[in-house]
């Protein structure tokens, strides 16, 4: 009669005995990385460092299928990162360590809403005064107006909010 040969995770295993750890993890992994691979799941941890912060900031990779990463990112930057193709392809697989992308696919989409600003202090009415007081000499107009609204700000502990700093 002949003997059966013991699966893969049963070699040296007693019939009621603990099992080797390592027998458990593929049965334990093989339906994550189904859903995402390893070398997804690593460029995207490591987006930021792959392609630096800059592009990092207006684009997404979101998935690996066979050897393709679909990128997100908007209409100009995906123009940009199309003429990066070949660097950045070879930015992600000597990150991974091996030839694993062999092709980018970019998605475009909007750009997120830029954080609205935060509203300016209040201005006690003794530094509004003092504001004015400071120039009050001065004639009417746009100049006054704009160091009124520099001494206020200053005043109150904001920096100016204007139209545009000259430095």
């Amino acid at each position: 009669m002949a003997r059966e040969q013991p699966k893969p995770d049963q070699v040296g295993r007693r019939p009621y005995g603990p099992r080797p750890l390592g027998a458990l993890v593929p049965r334990l992994t093989r339906p994550v990385f189904h859903r995402i691979s390893p070398a997804a799941a690593q460029v995207m941890a490591d987006w930021a460092g792959i392609v630096g912060p800059l592009l990092a900031s207006v684009s997404t990779p979101r998935r690996l299928a066979g050897s393709t990463l679909t990128i997100t990112c908007s209409g100009p930057v995906a123009i940009e990162l199309q003429h990066y193709a070949d660097q950045l392809i070879e930015r992600i697989n000597i990150h991974l360590g091996s030839p694993t992308v062999r092709a980018l696919r970019f998605v475009q989409t909007a750009l997120p809403a830029p954080h609205p600003a935060a509203p300016p202090a209040p201005v006690s009415s003794a530094a509004a005064a003092a504001a004015e007081s400071a120039v009050s000499a001065l004639p009417q107009g746009e100049l006054r107006e704009a160091l009124a609204a520099l001494g206020r700000a200053v005043l109150a502990g904001d920096p100016p909010r204007g139209k545009a700093s000259t430095a």
